[in-house]
């Protein structure tokens, strides 16, 4: 398993800066080689397994990598976030809405108590 400079987990991205849908580059930056010598590697195999295995190869990953994130993850949570997003979008969004009625729920819980007619403010400053 692959970490970067601060110790967490690496993910393989596809880079949005690559020649050409950028998977080289993101596999480069992933294993931390250098992109001239991954761009070479996959000329080669495009040379010497006579082209259209390579190119569906190469399709299939760019299809498969995860695009970039466009500002960099701080935590894991919100590299689980993206990376959930990035995959099924719908369900990013139905996560989202179960947070939010989650922090509803609590919200109205509270109003409920505070507004409630037993609830006595002086009591509780008295206390």
């Amino acid at each position: 398993m692959k970490h970067d400079e601060r110790g967490r987990r690496r993910t393989l991205y596809r880079s949005r800066s690559g020649m050409i849908l950028g998977v080289c580059k993101g596999i480069a930056e992933y294993f931390d080689v250098s992109l001239k010598f991954t761009r070479i590697i996959a000329v080669l195999a495009f040379i010497f397994t006579g082209f259209w295995p390579a190119i569906a190869l190469y399709l299939a990953a760019a299809y498969f990598m995860t695009l970039e994130p466009l500002l960099p993850l701080q935590s894991e949570l919100e590299e689980e976030f993206y990376n959930s997003y990035s995959v099924s979008k719908t369900m990013a969004l139905q996560r989202l809405k179960n947070q939010f009625n989650r922090l509803d729920r609590r919200i109205q819980r509270m109003e409920s108590s505070v507004t409630d007619r037993e609830y006595s403010w002086e009591q509780r400053f008295n206390d």
